[in-house]
């Protein structure tokens, strides 16, 4: 029928497990990372070509804005009530924005492709014919 897509693979994982555990979307294999936030250019153990996908820089767009939100305001919190020296700011809230954004980042990206792959979606790549 038209219109209609076909019903996800039953064995394939959930898009929320994919972007939790760095899971194949395909195969549910943990490959989908080479590095703390690139993605494997394929899976090894199903062949799906993770480079084909293209999230593009949405995930980290969201987490400037969200995690630099939250974080700005914890800072302000902070300073209103306790007043402390300027390097315990340093000492607090760099490795906490640093180890939020790799997290979030790794979670986010990982999500999307997730996404991308379950409703076959295919980003625009430069060679791409129009």
């Amino acid at each position: 029928m038209p219109g209609v897509s076909e019903p996800p693979d039953p064995a394939a994982p959930r898009s929320l497990d994919v972007a939790l555990k760095g899971l194949c979307p395909r195969c549910g294999a943990r490959t989908l990372f080479a590095g703390s936030v690139r993605f494997a250019d394929r899976c090894s153990a199903c062949g799906l070509d993770i480079s084909a996908f293209n999230v593009g820089d949405g995930p980290a767009a969201f987490l400037i804005l969200i995690l630099g939100a939250v974080i700005v305001a914890a800072a302000i919190t902070l300073e209103l009530s306790l007043s402390p020296p300027f390097w315990v700011h340093m000492l607090i809230w760099i490795p906490v924005t640093a180890i939020a954004v790799v997290g979030a980042l790794r979670v986010s990206k990982a999500g999307l492709l997730a996404l991308e792959y379950r409703n076959k979606a295919r980003g625009f790549r430069s060679g791409d014919a129009r």
